[in-house]
């Protein structure tokens, strides 16, 4: 088991920028795909990134593309999602999550590890 600790979220204005990190605990973390998801009040989980083992592939779902870049450091088993032009759609508890499958990263069943979720608020 994979334990992830997202950080670096809070409130920021609209046209703001974050960096959210996400920090695992597992020694052979190079293994692992991973992606955040997120998940607005009323809403269901829905992905946002992946990325791939050594960070040369990279999955972006539509709303966030040209605006946030996933990115990873095995070194110090750190994945990244930064976060530009943010806007109040962008409102959500964001969720890191770890996975050994192949395919299909865009799916939050295809992952058995995840963090505890870190707020993210865009003011209008």
């Amino acid at each position: 088991q994979v334990h992830l600790v997202e950080s670096g979220g809070g409130l920021v204005q609209a046209g703001g920028s974050l960096r959210l990190s996400c920090a695992a605990s597992e020694r052979s973390f190079e293994s692992y795909a991973m992606a955040w998801f997120r998940q607005a009040p009323g809403k269901e989980r829905e992905f946002v990134a992946a990325i791939g083992w050594s960070g040369g592939v990279t999955y972006y779902t539509d709303s966030v593309k040209d605006r946030f870049t996933i990115s990873r450091d095995n070194a110090r088993k750190t994945v990244y999602l930064q976060m530009n032009s943010l806007n109040p759609e962008d409102t959500a508890v964001y969720y890191c999550a770890a996975t050994l499958a192949k395919y299909n990263w865009g799916i939050p069943a295809q992952y058995d590890d995840w963090g505890q979720g870190i707020q993210v608020t865009v003011s209008s």
